[in-house]
């Protein structure tokens, strides 16, 4: 027997089944571990595969999900991969995105639990982005790439799966979102005019880093009109001041994600730190947006110290302070930006991939055992 059979013996983590696709998808099914779609039966050979990208104890938890705070240990984790479809050379960067989306910052029970649509997104940057091929160009938020969709796809089965988040019992999203399927992208370093998302966020550009974020879908912004950086950055504006998000409420800080068109036109008039003062200044909505009883109950409290008695005309920002708006390029061609707003009570967290000892990771095989 082999050690990994062994463990899973001793943990009760294995179950019989029928050799056959459909039944063990029915099973998966009836057990409510599947996101609905077909899965990759995880058996012990595929899981113990997975397993030879992981230096640290099987067993020992990397984290805790909520809302159940279960144990996300290497093996379940790994169980959890196989059945997304993906390849253990993935299995680093998914444990990686783990772990971020777990520290307290995020709120991840409050993504989780929340009536609201979000999800956690995540922004790889660095060597690993290109190593593990994760799209950040055309049709990145969408299908095509094995690693965005079944990187992302293992995220949301463990946080069902170990975390509890089943839709109406831990997860009391009103509506759910596609993101929830899979939320997973690179940013487009090689396009963009500016430093990467986890340079600004305190990382080396050599890091291999995650960016996780409690965010909605994107929200498309359409410019193909204007003739320099000022217009682009005042259509984003126009859209990021909307009645309906959280962030007008909180010290929140969503994202903007430029194409490497709309990216490249900003950039030849504004520095990144520029656009954000710009967007912060511009990005705003007027007290007559909101209805009266938003304004009693929200405005008059949240904003006390400027708005305790506001008048139509008196503005709220869809940011707070400049420096609290991420900005990342990602996409192909073509004359889009995009607004990613959060879910408001939660923060961004970025984390570097590291080897068991500390040390910066240079590749997934820096992993890989025997």
């Amino acid at each position: 027997m082999s050690n990994l059979a062994q463990m899973l013996q001793t943990a009760g983590s294995s179950i019989e089944a029928d050799d056959d696709f459909d039944a063990i998808n029915a099973l998966m099914r009836e057990k409510g571990w599947s996101d609905g779609l077909p899965i990759v039966p995880p058996t012990e050979a595929r899981v113990a595969a997975m397993l030879a990208y992981c230096d640290r104890p099987f067993d020992q938890p990397i984290a805790k999900i909520a809302p159940r705070w279960g144990e996300a240990t290497p093996l379940r984790l790994a169980a959890n991969a196989v059945m997304a479809g993906c390849q253990p050379r993935y299995f680093p960067l998914y444990m990686l995105a783990i772990e971020a989306m777990c520290e307290e910052p995020l709120n991840l029970y409050g993504v989780q639990a929340t009536t609201h649509l979000c999800a956690p997104l995540v922004i790889v940057n660095g060597p690993v982005a290109r190593e593990l091929d994760i799209n950040c160009g055309h049709n990145a938020f969408g299908p095509g790439h094995q690693a965005n969709a079944s990187i992302g796809r293992a995220i949301r089965l463990a946080l069902v799966n170990i975390g509890g988040a089943i839709p109406a019992l831990g997860d009391m999203s009103t509506f759910g979102s596609p993101a929830k399927y899979s939320y997973l992208v690179a940013e487009n370093e090689a396009e963009s005019p500016w430093q990467p998302l986890h340079v600004d966020r305190g990382f080396p550009a050599e890091a291999s880093a995650v960016t996780v974020i409690g965010a909605e879908c994107p929200h498309n912004v359409n410019d193909h009109e204007s003739l320099d950086g000022e217009g682009v950055l005042m259509t984003i504006a126009g859209t990021m001041g909307i009645a309906g998000s959280n962030d007008i409420y909180y010290q929140a800080q969503p994202l903007v994600i430029m194409g490497p068109e709309h990216a490249k036109a900003v950039a030849a008039s504004f520095s990144k730190d520029d656009a954000r003062r710009f967007l912060q200044q511009h990005a705003h909505l007027t007290v007559s947006k909101l209805s009266r009883d938003n304004i009693e109950r929200r405005v008059r409290v949240t904003f006390k110290d400027r708005l305790a008695n506001p008048r139509p005309d008196d503005l709220i920002y869809a940011v707070q302070r400049p420096e609290d708006l991420l900005i990342a390029v990602i996409g192909g061609a073509g004359k889009h930006s995009a607004f990613v707003p959060t879910f408001g009570a939660t923060l961004p967290v970025t984390r570097a991939l590291k080897t068991v000892d500390g040390r910066l990771a240079k590749s997934v095989e820096d992993f890989r055992r025997g």
